[in-house]
């Protein structure tokens, strides 16, 4: 049994602005159909012998990858939550252990959630030559053929052969200096380190009981007091909280006397940064990758991206990244794109919101859209899916007029229950209990104006709720 262990964790900031940690780049559909997260579902569902896959997701994006997963048909996936970050060894333990739940003899096939590749075909050639070898027991990963001196990625150099163009790891390397980078590529014996992996679940656990017993045990206590909730499986949380924070390189693949390489050339990119995103994405004739409204003028070799309809123009400019969204906007030379996180560092030190949050907010019941805030008001336009609902609440600093813009709206308020139509409204009073629902067929959208002392997401008190968020 082949088990695919889909890691959907991260924030992808040097994404900044559009990807931010509630609605981070694995989760967004930023090449080719669908996100990045929903195709890695996708094309694993075109191997042999493949069962449904295991999530690994973080509290704050469950429901993104729930939602996501239901978009692509595949049924009977298993969504484990982490409490917290600690990198891909834990993360990885935790899948292997649900996988041996599953079949002790499951193959566990690692895939990060945020990976673009262009060639479906030659990714699940490599998976099929790196089975025989997995079933004997080695850890294989999977080596990316370098097509140019690559200073952002981490390499691994091949050693003797061990099957069909399989090979032992000599050694892994860490994101080398250009010169460096230069020498390994004419050298001819060095690929990329995907982090995609391909190993008996069992196998991994003995590794990692071998080169970091304190890390299993912690991830078994973790595991073992997990809980079912709605979807998901929970891990509890202090348990987890324990557990040292290591990437399954440095944890195991670099120690291990049992590490192999598959080398692929699949069309791979990580897009791990904007310029990662130029690299692979379509240009026109003066090599600008661009997306949404934009217009460009005596521009060359740039990228050039709008969000929400936002007209981006360009004069005379080379090199360069731009990147707009309804609340921010980038503007940095291609060979700085790895300094984006500093922005994100900035803002994170300020204390300032735009480092998480979009201007539109992402919950399972629909979205919200904070069109303008001042003084004691704040204005909303929020969308509602069909057969969805907000929890059943009130608030202790703020009062709320509703008007329906499309849709029909269910409203409770206290003891009342009543539908609106469009144009129609309605107001909420400080302090009542009350709840928006979508009893229609297409999604129902509505302005909220919010007035009061505090006006914060914090000053929601849920009583009941169908995501299990009271």
């Amino acid at each position: 049994m082949l088990i695919p262990l889909i890691l959907s964790g991260g924030s992808g900031t040097r994404l900044w602005p559009v990807s931010r940690r509630n609605l981070p780049k694995q989760f967004l559909s930023l090449t080719g159909r669908g996100t990045l997260f929903q195709q890695a579902v996708v094309r694993t569902q075109l191997l042999p012998d493949v069962v449904s896959p295991i999530v690994i997701a973080s509290e704050d994006q469950r429901f993104l990858a729930a939602e996501q997963l239901l978009e692509t048909s595949v049924q009977d996936a298993v969504i484990i939550l982490e409490p917290m970050a600690r990198n891909t060894a834990p993360a990885i333990a935790l899948g292997a252990l649900q996988a041996i739940e599953r079949d002790p003899e499951a193959l566990l096939l690692v895939l990060p959630a945020d990976h673009l590749i262009g060639d479906a075909d030659s990714f699940a050639k490599g998976v099929n030559l790196a089975l025989p070898a997995a079933r004997e027991g080695w850890l294989v990963t999977f080596g990316i053929r370098p097509d140019r001196p690559e200073t952002g990625f981490g390499y691994i150099k091949r050693a003797e052969s061990i099957g069909e163009h399989t090979f032992r790891v000599d050694r892994f390397v860490e994101k080398p200096a250009l010169a460096t980078a230069e020498s390994y590529l004419a050298e001819g014996s060095y690929d990329w380190n995907s982090g995609m992996f391909l190993f008996k679940a069992a196998r991994y656990i003995e590794e990692l009981g071998q080169h970091a017993p304190g890390m299993l045990e912690a991830v078994r206590q973790a595991f073992a007091s997990a809980r079912a909730d709605l979807d998901f499986v929970r891990v509890d949380a202090e348990a987890f909280a324990k557990v040292p924070d290591s990437s399954i390189d440095y944890a195991i693949m670099e120690k291990t006397t049992r590490a192999a390489v598959v080398p692929v050339s699949c069309d791979w990119s990580d897009i791990g940064s904007w310029t990662a995103l130029w690299l692979a994405g379509a240009k026109d004739e003066h090599g600008n990758h661009r997306e949404g409204d934009t217009i460009a003028i005596n521009t060359r070799n740039s990228l050039i991206c709008s969000h929400e309809r936002h007209l981006v123009a360009t004069v005379g400019v080379e090199d360069l990244l731009v990147v707009t969204t309804p609340d921010a906007t980038l503007v940095a030379h291609r060979d700085a794109a790895q300094d984006v996180k500093k922005v994100v560092d900035q803002l994170k030190a300020a204390d300032r919101s735009e480092h998480s949050l979009h201007r539109v907010v992402h919950r399972p019941w629909g979205s919200y859209d904070s069109l303008e805030a001042g003084e004691r008001f704040q204005v909303k336009r929020i969308m509602v899916k069909p057969g969805a609902a907000l929890s059943l609440q009130k608030h202790h600093h703020r009062a709320e007029h509703w008007i329906v813009v499309s849709g029909t709206a269910e409203v409770t308020c206290d003891d009342k229950v009543f539908l609106l139509s469009e144009n129609q409204s309605t107001y909420i009073p400080l302090g009542s209990v009350h709840r928006l629902r979508n009893p229609g067929k297409v999604p129902l959208e509505i302005i909220e104006v919010q007035s009061g002392i505090y006006l914060g997401e914090d000053d929601i008190v849920r009583i009941e709720d169908a995501y299990g968020r009271t």
